[in-house]
């Protein structure tokens, strides 16, 4: 071979060399450029979880669960009706007192035709009644006093037994005065009380049907029915929840920050953020809460010096417009 050829070997490797060097260049250069195109500014991200208003439903008739006019899921309205509550003391308290009514009604016809045989037997049945009552009751209010002294019973329990205890032997008291006035004759006085005496059992009807309309519990709001707590048949007792009613449409959102994040989110600051459970959906919410979670809550610093401990925070914020399928439970993604 020749030194032409040579120089023409030697020539073409170079080319080739400075090809590759050239094609390695232009790759590195393409991996930069997707490097600085796929690098993202560095941020944050806060989750929280949305969250509504609840109400639960209790009343003052204590009984059993007659039935059930909802299921959990069943959205209502204010004033539906939600249960029914059945209690045999007050249909039999409802049914003394009209009694006690109708006795105190025919003593005041009575005493309006003067005194009457029939009149004087009545009286004094009542004050039998009176008297049978103010024995049952001292023997309890006694019975009481005694287990108060032994630790047994509380306070309270004695205390209502002795003013049952009082309230019967102010019952005889009247009954006896009703006595008299039948045997001496009636007199204005005697008619006035006994006019007063049947307004008296005329209110404790009124007060017995009061407690019967609570048999039946309504809705106190709109909302969905999350939660009921006794099943149909059981027992519950005056106030106890019944069902809880969540409102679905006083939706809010509540994050938990760390203070230095406050800043950000001040009172009323409309801020962005995304629901997963809603297929990525972005929205809007403001904020209208902003509280101290507590020192439970205090973020600790791990160095003696250069840190503080930071406090956080709970923060929450209302969606500015209505979010279809939006529920309790759902995470809400706020980025920094």
């Amino acid at each position: 071979m020749d030194n032409f050829e040579k120089r023409t070997v030697v020539r073409k490797k170079d080319k080739a060399l400075l090809a590759a060097l050239a094609i390695f260049a232009i790759v590195v250069a393409c991996i930069g450029i997707v490097g600085i195109l796929l690098i993202r500014p560095n941020t944050s991200v806060t989750q929280g979880q949305a969250d509504c208003d609840a109400v639960r439903v209790s009343g003052k008739l204590p009984g059993r669960v007659e039935h059930l006019y909802v299921q959990p899921g069943d959205y209502v309205h204010k004033g539906d009706t939600l249960a029914k509550i059945y209690s045999s003391t007050v249909d039999a308290k409802l049914y003394q007192a009209q009694a006690m009514q109708n006795a105190a009604a025919a003593q005041t016809d009575k005493v309006g035709h003067g005194t009457r045989e029939e009149l004087k037997k009545s009286a004094y049945s009542l004050l039998q009644q009176a008297e049978a009552a103010e024995t049952i009751a001292r023997k309890t209010y006694q019975r009481m006093q005694t287990l108060f002294e032994q630790g047994v019973v509380t306070e309270q329990k004695r205390d209502e037994a002795k003013a049952a205890y009082d309230a019967a032997t102010a019952q005889v008291a009247a009954a006896k005065s009703q006595y008299d006035m039948a045997l001496n004759g009636a007199q204005a006085e005697d008619k006035r009380s006994s006019q007063s005496l049947t307004n008296a059992a005329r209110g404790s009807v009124m007060e017995v049907k009061s407690l019967l309309e609570d048999q039946y519990l309504l809705a106190p709001c709109d909302g969905e029915v999350s939660e009921i707590y006794p099943q149909e048949g059981e027992l519950v007792a005056m106030g106890t929840p019944v069902m809880t009613i969540s409102k679905l449409d006083e939706m809010w959102v509540s994050f938990s920050v760390r203070e230095e994040m406050l800043n950000n989110l001040p009172m009323g600051k409309e801020i962005s953020v995304t629901i997963p459970a809603l297929e990525g959906k972005k929205t809007k919410l403001k904020v209208f809460y902003v509280h101290d979670m507590g020192s439970y809550a205090t973020w600790q610093a791990t160095k003696a010096y250069g840190e503080y401990d930071s406090k956080t925070f709970e923060v929450k914020a209302r969606p500015m417009e209505a979010l279809e399928n939006f529920r309790p439970g759902m995470s809400v993604i706020l980025e920094n």
